[in-house]
């Protein structure tokens, strides 16, 4: 598994503490520092089965300075990607990337559900 997170985050520290108490392993990687491509996104997104709007940290400062919620309804999913790939910021996070699937933000009974 593939933890994506912002280590000054508070959902990301405890969904660590989460997965670490249940001793379930998985690698960290820092998402600002090396932020998901458009790539790799796209694959997560189709691998999700959400909507791709939920990908967005649509509570984040960079978010609301950029004046997403606005922009977000005219572009196209091809954009959109492109866009969450230019700032790990962008991104709602934790992200948890398993062989089958993908968890996006930390939600206890769901993660429970899925990995318990």
């Amino acid at each position: 598994m593939l933890l994506l997170c912002y280590p000054r985050c508070s959902t990301c520290k405890k969904a660590q503490k989460w997965l670490d108490e249940k001793k379930i392993n998985y690698h960290y990687r820092d998402i600002k520092e090396d932020n998901p491509s458009a790539e790799e996104l796209g694959v997560w997104l189709r691998k999700s089965g959400l909507e791709i709007k939920r990908f967005f940290n649509t509570s984040g400062q960079l978010y609301k300075s950029m004046g997403l919620k606005d922009r977000l309804p005219s572009m196209t999913d091809e954009e959109k990607l492109s866009l969450l790939s230019t700032d790990g910021m962008l991104v709602k996070r934790p992200l948890l990337i398993g062989d089958d699937y993908v968890l996006v933000g930390f939600r206890e009974q769901e993660w429970t559900e899925k990995l318990v």
